[in-house]
């Protein structure tokens, strides 16, 4: 008797841009390599020391230039890739290969040029660091000098991909600082530079594994985007702004689906010292400073940020409040996103906006008195609490639907949630609300925290601003959430269902706040079921671990208790004679994931041990090894079964690890099971 088992994988609804292989050229360079004279850099290969056009690679990025009338131009072309081992590497004027076209007053311009488009978006241009497709474990640093205006320029490029990536400078400024100002009128400037990325009129480019530190004004400096992804990308330590989209040129409105996963944006609006990469100087609007995370003009597009931290910025963390200005149809999603510790609001957005299984903690006092902060003014000044320090703001366009689901959210400013219609800001931009927008929070834990912007009278944070004055919220929008110690204004109607009383989360201290549940949480078990709400309740919590883990969904970001991305086996199939055949086949339907590269475990938990398959023909090897790394496009349907096996109980796991290192990364890394109870 034979059993087929056909499991389909998993099927992911995640937005990818597909990376393909192309007959474009790869470049090559390495601290080994040789002059553009030497090498032809088309080979992975040290200069042998003697010889012109070599097979071996440039020894720096600067040799992928030529010059055309003064001006450098690049020698690779249209999806080609520029891939750069390990190394430091100046970007500026004290490069090689910078003698025919580089001046030392103007050394700002010795920069690359902006990168080639690719050919599409299947064959993008790339500048990437060796080990790119494989976990990135020794990125090489480009490092701006000479003031720089950027390292990498991306305007007017589309179809591109840069990654594995270190972008800084080597010095402990930042632009117009009022104490440590970098060089900006006379050379030499020193070894700093202004932005690390910049990019203009730009569409499908792929940002990934780079981190982008300790510039004199900003890590990113970007704005007429459209469809781009940015991956496991650090942005910190920039003097003045972390992700800057207002390029001063009327021309930064982006559009399309710009998705964010694994962004950190932390200590921007600081000084980070070199070489020691510590933040000190930070600085704000009193004193001429900006500070934001993340910022950007009027906007629009589709923004989606997943499972990632906004913090320590020196004004706003996420300031999306120019969203929709005069633009119809944008949709801001946070899902699983941290931010806490910044100056001003924790989160601002504009128009349409989900935020759902995230942890916005409004500590907004934090740099008050720190050792680093020199230069930031305390309450009275403006810095701190900027705007009253709510932890979010939301302002809506007519008939917008906002909701905060399944979050926890906490504040010291005026308010844990500011919702207005974006004619409080923008009057003359901005069309009246009609009356029919609305403003959901359910499922939440909202905890307030004396008012410190209240400065000489006692006050606790309002749980909606005023009131909620523009009308954006009612009993039935306010409901299923855990409430502690907020001012509730009289005009305000709240919903039957919210719980008025002490969350027990692990730790309250605002500055070090621990959302976790304890056992005894009155949040526990309190929620609306998952697929609530236009199927916004999630079915799993701010760790992937899964909703419910007991009898009803928790309150919160938190699930208290449960285990990790885990899909506990289904269906259970019994075998009745131990001699039959038993066949299982897998197949996997890649989605939007088409082209991205993985690892794929095919694991048996067996009554006699651990075993792994190694796809695509076995043999099944004991322990825990890496079935496949590639595109998971190419995993095509495969029998990994097919003959009798002893009496027990077997579970099978197919996982996708999307860190690609022949190693398991658990936190990228998703499962799927069935199990088999063969019966003899």
């Amino acid at each position: 008797m034979s059993k087929d088992i056909l499991l389909i994988l998993l099927e992911f609804f995640l937005i990818f841009y597909f990376i393909g292989e192309s007959s474009a050229t790869n470049y090559y360079v390495r601290k080994d390599g040789g002059s553009a004279e030497q090498c032809t850099g088309m080979v992975d290969a040290a200069y042998p020391g003697f010889g012109e056009k070599q097979p071996c690679a440039w020894s720096h990025p600067f040799w992928a230039l030529d010059t055309q009338s003064g001006k450098p131009v690049w020698r690779i072309h249209e999806g080609d890739s520029l891939i750069i081992h390990e190394g430091s590497y100046p970007i500026g004027y004290s490069a090689p290969n910078t003698e025919n076209w580089c001046d030392e007053y103007v050394a700002y311009d010795c920069v690359l040029p902006p990168l080639p488009s690719g050919l599409d978006p299947n064959h993008p241009t790339k500048i990437v660091g060796a080990g790119w497709e494989n976990g990135c474990n020794n990125p090489p640093e480009l490092w701006g000098t000479g003031r720089v205006w950027q390292v990498i320029d991306l305007t007017n490029t589309s179809n591109a991909v840069i990654g594995c990536l270190e972008i800084t400078d080597h010095a402990s400024c930042a632009y117009a600082h009022p104490v440590v100002p970098c060089e900006y009128d006379a050379p030499p400037y020193g070894d700093w530079g202004y932005a690390g990325i910049y990019a203009e009129n730009s569409s499908n480019v792929t940002l990934k594994d780079l981190n982008i530190h300790g510039l004199g004004s900003d890590g990113i400096k970007a704005g007429g985007i459209s469809n781009w992804y940015i991956e496991n990308v650090r942005i910190a330590g920039n003097g003045f702004t972390g992700w800057n989209g207002d390029l001063d040129v009327g021309l930064d409105s982006n559009e399309g689906i710009l998705h964010f996963k694994k962004l950190t944006v932390e200590w921007n609006g600081c000084v980070e010292s070199y070489p020691s990469k510590t933040p000190t100087h930070c600085w704000a609007q009193s004193r001429g400073g900006y500070g934001d995370g993340f910022g950007v003009p009027r906007t629009g597009g589709h923004w989606i940020f997943e499972d990632s931290i906004f913090r320590f910025n020196t004004s706003d963390g996420l300031d999306l409040l120019y969203a929709g200005v005069g633009i119809d149809s944008t949709l801001i999603e946070l899902h699983r996103v941290q931010a806490y510790g910044n100056a001003g609001n924790q989160i601002k957005t504009g128009g349409q906006t989900h935020i759902i299984n995230s942890i916005i903690v409004g500590s907004c006092n934090y740099f008050t008195g720190k050792a680093f902060s020199q230069e930031m003014g305390g309450l009275s000044s403006g810095d701190a609490c900027r705007a009253g320090g709510a932890a979010i703001s939301i302002e809506a366009n007519p008939g917008d639907r906002s909701f905060i689901i399944n979050s926890t959210v906490a504040s010291q400013g005026w308010a844990l949630v500011e919702a207005y219609c974006h004619t409080h800001d923008f009057p003359d931009e901005s069309l009246p609300c009609e009356g029919t927008e609305k403003l959901y929070m359910l499922n939440n834990i909202f905890i307030a925290y004396p008012n410190v912007t209240a400065i000489g009278w006692e006050d606790w944070t309002d749980l909606v601003g005023d009131g909620d004055p523009d009308k954006l919220t009612s009993s039935d929008s306010i409901d299923f959430n855990l409430i502690y110690r907020a001012q509730i204004h009289e005009n305000m109607k709240i919903g039957t269902h919210n719980i008025m009383a002490n969350p027990l989360i692990v730790n309250d201290d605002i500055y070090t706040f621990d959302a976790h549940l304890q056992d005894k949480s009155p949040a526990i078990d309190a929620g609306l079921g998952v697929g609530s709400i236009s199927d916004l309740v999630p079915a799993n919590d701010i760790e992937f671990k899964p909703r419910p883990s007991g009898e009803g969904v928790d309150l919160g970001a938190h699930e208290y208790g449960g285990e990790g991305n885990l899909i506990y086996p289904e269906p259970k199939i019994k075998v009745l004679n131990t001699g039959d055949i038993t066949s299982a086949y897998i197949s996997l339907n890649p989605w939007s994931f088409l082209g991205q590269r993985a690892d794929l475990f095919i694991v048996a938990n067996t009554p006699f041990g651990l075993y792994s398959y190694i796809y695509p023909n076995g043999p099944w090897v004991p322990g825990l090894v890496t079935a496949y790394t590639g595109d998971i496009s190419q995993i095509s349907e495969t029998r990994i079964l097919n003959h009798s096996i002893p009496a027990g109980h077997y579970i099978f796991y197919f996982g996708i690890d999307l860190s690609p290192n022949r190693g398991l990364d658990i936190d990228n890394l998703f499962y799927t099971s069935f199990s088999i109870e063969n019966v003899p």
